[in-house]
Parts: structure tokens; sequence; C-alpha cells
């Protein structure tokens, strides 16, 4: 992270991705978060790409301990799903977010204002 604010605290570091998947197993069923929703609440908005990083690590949907992470409930801040080319995976995560309740439009948008998780009640585990 360089030329950032040098006042902002460096958060990706050892034990991030955990901290990453601790946040997104807080989004509940029927809303969905941004990777830079995420990053914000990790404190700093900065880190949003290291967010998708760490949910594109998952192996089947769960961590390195086999812990399930809803990895599906994060989208991108056009409420877009970022697939990058895969598109199977971003199949299957039309397919998890509907199960959820949450349904994309015809154009592939999720509705933010309806569907956003403001994060409330968010326990973010310490760096």
């Amino acid at each position: 992270m360089h030329g950032g604010d040098p006042l902002e605290p460096r958060i990706i570091g050892p034990g991030f991705y955990a901290r990453v998947y601790a946040v997104v197993r807080q989004v509940p069923g029927g809303w969905v978060t941004t990777y830079g929703d995420v990053a914000t609440l990790l404190g700093s908005p900065r880190v949003a790409r290291h967010v998708g990083w760490a949910l594109a690590a998952l192996r089947d949907g769960a961590d390195s301990a086999g812990e399930p992470v809803p990895w599906h409930r994060v989208i991108n801040a056009r409420g877009r799903i970022s697939h990058r080319g895969q598109t199977l995976r971003a199949s299957r995560q039309y397919e998890l977010l509907a199960r959820d309740g949450v349904v994309a439009n015809h154009s592939g948008a999720i509705d933010l204002k309806r569907h956003r998780w403001d994060g409330a009640g968010c326990v973010v585990p310490p760096p």
C-alpha cells in the first residue's frame, strides 16, 4: 500500500484472511455486503481487493479449518458479482444468493438499497 494515508493503520498481515472470514460469517441470509464494506469494517476501505483475494482463496466455501464462509454474500459496489471470468463460480453465487432470497434483476445486478447489510452488530476480530 504505497502512497496510502500515513494515519491509516496497516491492516493486512498475518491473520487477515481469518479476519475477513469472521466478518463475512456475520452477514445474515437475505443480505449482501460489498468487498469495500468488509474492508471498511476491518479498518481500511482501501483493501477491498484483498478482501476479494481472501474469498477467492476459500476451498468449497470453507476456510482452511473447514469452517463454512458465506462468500456468496459479498458482491461489488455496483451490486454485481465479480466473477473475473469464472462463470461457473458466478452461476453458483447467483444460485446461493437466490436460496437466501436475494435475486438479481434482469441485468444481473442486486438491489443494494434493498439487500445491503449495514454491518450492525458486527464484531470485528482484532488484528
